[in-house]
């Protein structure tokens, strides 16, 4: 079984993992209520999606 020669430093493993990190959710504003939603999502509060009423919200 193969095992490293060298230890691994720290600043290599922070390097190897620089591209783990998470990024963060997008958010918009509806349109039509102005409560902030997720992009290309049809809005909870109020059913409109790119100005049309898509979802009857009671």
């Amino acid at each position: 079984m193969a095992v490293p020669f060298r230890k691994t430093s720290k600043s290599a493993k922070n390097k190897r993992r620089s591209h783990l990190a998470l990024a963060s959710a997008s958010i918009v504003s509806c349109t039509n209520c102005g409560s902030m939603i997720k992009p290309h999502r049809v809005c909870r509060e109020c059913g409109f999606y790119k100005g049309k009423e898509v979802k009857a919200v009671a």
